[in-house]
């Protein structure tokens, strides 16, 4: 009995630690408020066992009342298990008083019997809206129209004086004070002239308050893209059009607003919005390349490695390069090794570890080279060199790796006996000998028409695997043909994998997961399109998929119905309102919008 309360004791020891270690302490505040405007700030702690709640002075901001404490507590069972949860959280009413931006410095509370600091807060304050309602149309002018002063987009590039093959990055950020508004249709450039990347977006964008021209608007970033201009002078970016539609009150108290706009209390208006067109001044690269210049823009290292300095004839030797950084790391050629000529060289392998941030392409280009060795004797490897523009000092940088000196001794077999298949591993095959001594027995020799030769059976013997041989010659070149059509194969299989992509977009749509259902939805849309017009994703436009699916026949309805429903679907994501229906309505027109698609493309 006495075993039995210890082991319950450190159960519920070790529970309470659990629990004690799980406990979270989080501040929330708006990212942005105006002058005299209201707001909460929150500071929430997943226990109710607390005490000692204590915050530093609050500068910046007066405090209207807090701080005031609420708990909450919740219980679930699902399929049997009992989840339980309960958190306590602290609320002050504060007032902005001053422009500018603060930092609330964070609390300190003692939860679980730990001492816990929560995060600060940063809060943009912004003046008062200058325009006021004056700068509103009356009557019926202000139900019927929007004014490019209360919706517009802008094209912000992070950098206007650029040198080639130089990373800087367009942001497409949508200003409205409308907050009820959707996107139709979204046309972009095709970016000649550079080599373009998408950012993709995070799961945590949403609307912010910005002051623009005297005013506060709503803002949020609808796409980012990573530019790399591929040639010197000044190039330009297209303006962008965009076709929104915004659904706004009726104002009017006159019944023949209510009558033309079927009885309803809103109204839709279609508005266009283009962006101006951006100029880019690309320097060209400074004179005075060094040899053997790889073509990197940016900041890099390079080191090297090599598997073994003692081997034998006909065995393996593997040479690998990393070359990091941030820049065009896709766009670096690779460096050469200059092997001694008793070796054989294989083509390198290269993969491409990195991902995509605002200042290009970060991490690493991994680059293996394979030799084979087929005579003795003491051999130099000699070290690479690696050459590129240094973005920060704008100036050439050349760097050198080590130099291998590599013992070979002789191995079995010789160099003509050795077939090499460099694929993920050194895999190697000695062949045995290829000499036969002539076997010496005595032959028995058969007169014509005796036992088989020139009968009948002798020459069916040779006739049947032949006709045999001649089909599966012609099935296999068929099969083979078909397998070698990578576009049909992509095209053939481009619904199927839809299909797939929908179902697992539907469970996270159930599962009520806004972001993953979103980002699966697009992936969906862009993938099926790429397979069955056969175009990689990253060369995906909406003006080259609305071009090719004309030259495909499908018509011109279907066409606008599929850029609306990726348009809808990116736009849904950061748009305020009913959620689950807005989820909802994405799903079946994507669903439906790709059967159209099969059928009009099969036809």
């Amino acid at each position: 009995m006495r075993k039995l309360i210890v082991i319950l004791i450190a159960l519920m020891a070790y529970g309470s630690q659990v629990l004690a270690d799980k406990v979270t302490f989080t501040a929330s505040a708006p990212d942005a408020v105006v002058v005299g405007e209201q707001f909460k700030l929150s500071f929430t702690v997943t226990t109710q066992n607390v005490k000692e709640f204590q915050i530093p002075a609050i500068k910046g901001f007066d405090v209207l009342m807090g701080p005031s404490s609420s708990k909450q507590s919740s219980t679930q069972i699902i399929n049997g298990n009992v989840t339980s949860s309960s958190i306590v959280v602290f609320t002050y009413i504060l007032m902005a008083t001053n422009v500018g931006e603060y930092t609330i410095p964070g609390a300190s509370i003692v939860a679980e019997g730990n001492q816990m600091v929560s995060n600060s807060v940063k809060i943009k304050v912004l003046p008062q809206d200058q325009a006021g309602s004056g700068g509103q149309n009356g009557g019926r002018s202000s139900t019927t129209s929007i004014s490019n002063q209360d919706l517009f987009i802008k094209a912000i590039v992070s950098k206007t004086t650029v040198f080639e093959q130089e990373a800087f990055v367009l942001t497409y950020k949508i200003y409205t004070r409308e907050t009820n508004l959707h996107l139709e249709n979204a046309k972009l450039p095709d970016f000649k002239g550079f080599h373009s990347q998408e950012i993709e977006m995070t799961g945590d964008s949403r609307w912010t308050q910005e002051h623009e021209n005297g005013r506060n608007y709503f803002t949020t970033v609808y796409r980012q893209f990573v530019l790399f201009p591929q040639q010197s002078g000044k190039l330009f970016i297209d303006p962008a059009q965009f076709q929104m539609i915004i659904r706004k009150p009726v104002q009017s108290d006159d019944p023949f607003d209510a009558f033309f706009n079927g009885g309803s209390n809103v109204v839709d208006i279609r508005k266009t919005i283009a962006t101006p067109k951006i100029a880019v001044n690309v320097n060209p690269l400074p004179e005075g390349k060094p040899a053997g210049f790889s073509g990197g823009v940016g900041e890099f290292t390079i080191s090297s490695s090599i598997n073994s300095k003692e081997v034998k004839t006909n065995d393996a030797i593997t040479v690998k390069l990393v070359i990091s950084g941030t820049g065009n790391l896709k766009l670096i050629s690779e460096p050469k090794i200059k092997f001694p000529d008793d070796f054989e060289v294989y083509d390198p392998k290269v993969d491409n570890q990195v991902r995509l941030t605002r200042e290009g392409l970060t991490g690493s280009k991994i680059i293996e080279y394979l030799a084979i060795p087929r005579h003795a004797g003491g051999y130099k490897i000699p070290g690479v060199t690696f050459s590129y523009f240094d973005i920060r000092s704008k100036s050439y940088k050349t760097l050198k790796t080590e130099e291998y000196v590599v013992n070979v001794e002789k191995g079995a077999g010789n160099a003509d006996q050795v077939i090499a298949n460099f694929t993920n591993k050194e895999d190697l095959k000695v062949l045995g000998e290829d000499i036969r001594y002539i076997k010496q027995n005595e032959v028995t020799f058969h007169p014509k028409g005796s036992f088989m030769y020139g009968s009948m059976t002798y020459w069916l013997f040779y006739i049947i695997p032949a006709f045999a041989f001649i089909i599966f010659i012609i099935v296999y070149r068929k099969q083979a043909s078909e397998n070698a059509n990578v576009a049909k194969m992509r095209t053939k299989k481009a619904n199927k994998v839809a299909t797939k992509r929908m179902k697992l977009a539907g469970k996270l749509l159930s599962e009520n997961k806004k972001d993953a259902f979103y980002d699966e939805v697009l992936k969906t849309l862009w993938g099926y399109i790429s397979d069955k017009l056969n175009i990689p994703v990253s060369r995906l436009s909406k003006d080259n998929i609305e071009e090719k699916l004309r030259n495909h026949g499908v018509n011109e309805e279907l066409i606008k119905e599929f850029l609306n429903a990726l348009n809808e679907c990116e736009f849904a994501r950061f748009a305020p309102g009913d959620e689950n229906q807005a989820m909802d309505k994405v799903y079946s027109s994507s669903v439906e919008v790709i059967s159209k698609m099969e059928n009009s493309i099969k036809h």
